[in-house]
């Protein structure tokens, strides 16, 4: 057996069931003996389409994702959603064909770890025959355990050579979370003791972690209201504590609750510009703690009172524990009233001015009659840009599995790759790709595959026809912006095209079609909602304010 066959069957064997990919001759033999050992293989039109697919099936299903691509090119080519996925701690492999030592002349060649390594990933390499299983154990360990985007290098000559007879990985102990040093735990306790108003903040760490349960019971224990980081919305789904988004896209509610505590504790949410809305959510005196699995990333925004070193869910539990028997002085502030006010503290309360420029949708309007009419079980896919908070804002979520927002780099046109591994993950709901137009645009090659695997998938396009948050920022300063505005798309027509439904919306009238479709979903369903290019929420002036 050669070695790219033993690599595929032993990826395969430790669990990878799932791979995205584009084929070419360098990745053919490995991605082939995936397949043939049981794994589902989906192609991609285009590398980083391919990676971002297996970023949303690993971030939706929990599982181990794989994405295969070919020496050279096809690893620049996957270089942007890999930099968004190393930066979401997705655990992931990427299975990159590499072309051997001796090979300076080839046009394929370059220093792919070096490359791998500059966008934060983590790069791994099949050695050597005799020890290809090591090295496949060893890059797979680092993906799960160290919950990262793993670059395994298969260079074309080791991959051609026999494998020795009877390899096989050895994936090695299981290994219990890293738990927080005891003297961490006793003063964090004793800060959420003497706390009146705690608040806990939860981000992707503690979405990796597993820790929604271990959360709630320590909130529940100590008083603590409850709010996420962006990309954690809907971990505390259903509790009636739960204050929704922290940052930008806080509900005024949510904003005032938060800025009242006098202890924040945030699991594995990094306290940046984001979460903190600018800093303006958290209160000057405010006791703020980070609990984070990597040391470097505390304090690294903001400094903090206290900095515990452990996993998410561990930590929770660990401080449930050492509060046993104890009366913290918040236990009180959870009252049947406060909840009634939280529940009611929604975003599609509170009032605005709807739009009177005729043949155009308020983005507002149409998110809420988008949340009243989409199925309680669903998973949204938020792409960037300037429309991405009314998605986030408006449309409910399930739980934390049932939101995925590729925005660790802030990159325009990687949601609807998430969106199609989502939607695999996950048949059970049905899954909502929110775009704007730009983004839309600049992941096209992937609506063929979307139409080709014919998946009951909602993509809706906040189109305004322009890069919006470019022509907000810059039109008010009096800069030019029309390179940043376009002619109309009829997106409509390219749904079709690809073989999808197609529909345009003017106004809510339009939107008959779809909800034809959301009875019986068949093949994919795509929205061209053209919506007023003045209306912008108040999360994106901040942004330019700062």
């Amino acid at each position: 057996m050669l070695v790219a066959e033993a690599v595929g069957r032993a990826l395969a064997a430790m669990g990878v069931d799932t791979v995205f990919g584009l084929m070419g001759s360098g990745n053919l033999t490995v991605t082939n003996a995936l397949r043939d050992a049981g794994a589902h293989c989906y192609g991609a039109r285009q590398e980083t389409g391919a990676v971002c697919m297996a970023d949303g099936y690993g971030r939706v299903s929990g599982r181990l994702a794989a994405c295969s691509v070919h020496q050279g090119p096809g690893l620049t080519n996957a270089i942007t959603g890999l930099t968004e996925a190393a930066k979401s701690r997705t655990p992931l492999i990427v299975l990159a064909a590499e072309m051997p030592g001796a090979a300076v002349r080839s046009n394929f060649r370059i220093d792919q770890i070096a490359l791998v390594e500059a966008v934060g990933a983590t790069a791994e390499r099949v050695h050597s025959p005799a020890t290809a299983m090591a090295d496949v154990a060893r890059a797979v360990r680092r993906a799960r355990v160290e919950r990262r985007a793993v670059v395994l290098m298969l260079p074309l000559d080791v991959q051609a050579a026999p494998c020795p007879d009877g390899a096989t990985p050895a994936d090695g102990p299981a290994l219990a979370p890293p738990r927080p040093a005891e003297s961490a735990v006793t003063a964090l306790a004793d800060l959420l003791a003497g706390a009146r108003r705690p608040a806990i903040v939860a981000g992707r760490g503690a979405v990796l972690a597993g820790a929604g349960p271990e959360l709630r019971a320590l909130g529940e224990l100590t008083g603590s209201l409850l709010a996420t980081s962006a990309v954690a919305n809907g971990l505390f789904a259903g509790d009636p504590y739960d204050l929704g988004i922290s940052g930008g896209f806080a509900r005024p509610l949510a904003a005032q609750l938060l800025g009242e505590a006098d202890v924040v504790v945030a699991f594995g949410a990094a306290l940046n510009q984001w979460t903190t809305g600018h800093g303006k959510l958290l209160a000057p005196d405010a006791a703020v703690v980070q609990v984070d699995l990597d040391e470097e990333a505390i304090g690294a925004h903001r400094p903090v009172a206290l900095g515990v070193v452990g996993d998410a869910a561990a930590t929770a539990e660990a401080l449930v524990a050492a509060l046993a028997g104890r009366a913290p002085a918040g236990a009180a502030r959870r009252t049947p009233e406060l909840a009634a006010q939280i529940a009611a503290g929604r975003w599609r309360d509170e009032p605005y001015d709807e739009s009177a420029t005729a043949g155009v949708l308020d983005p507002r309007t149409l998110s809420i009659a988008l949340d009243d009419l989409l199925p309680t079980e669903r998973t949204v896919v938020v792409d960037s840009g300037a429309f991405m908070g009314w998605p986030s804002m408006y449309l409910r979520v399930p739980d934390a599995a049932g939101f995925v927002f590729p925005q660790a780099f802030q990159c325009v046109g990687l949601a609807l790759g998430n969106a199609i591994g989502a939607a695999i993950a996950r048949p059970d709901r049905l899954t909502v790709a929110a775009l704007g137009d730009g983004g839309a645009l600049m992941s096209l090659p992937e609506l063929e595959t979307l139409g080709r695997l014919g998946l009951p998938m909602l993509v809706v396009i906040y189109d305004d026809a322009a890069y919006g948050a470019e022509v907000h920022h810059f039109a008010p300063m009096g800069e030019a912006v029309d390179l940043a505005q376009f002619p109309d798309t009829d997106f409509e027509g390219l749904a079709r095209a690809a073989g999808c439904h197609g529909l345009t919306a003017r106004s809510l009238d339009d939107l008959g079609a779809l909800r034809e479709w959301l009875a019986a979903p068949d093949r994919p369903f795509v929205l061209d909602a053209k919506v007023d290019p003045a209306i912008y929420g108040e999360w994106l002036a901040e942004a330019f304010r700062h």
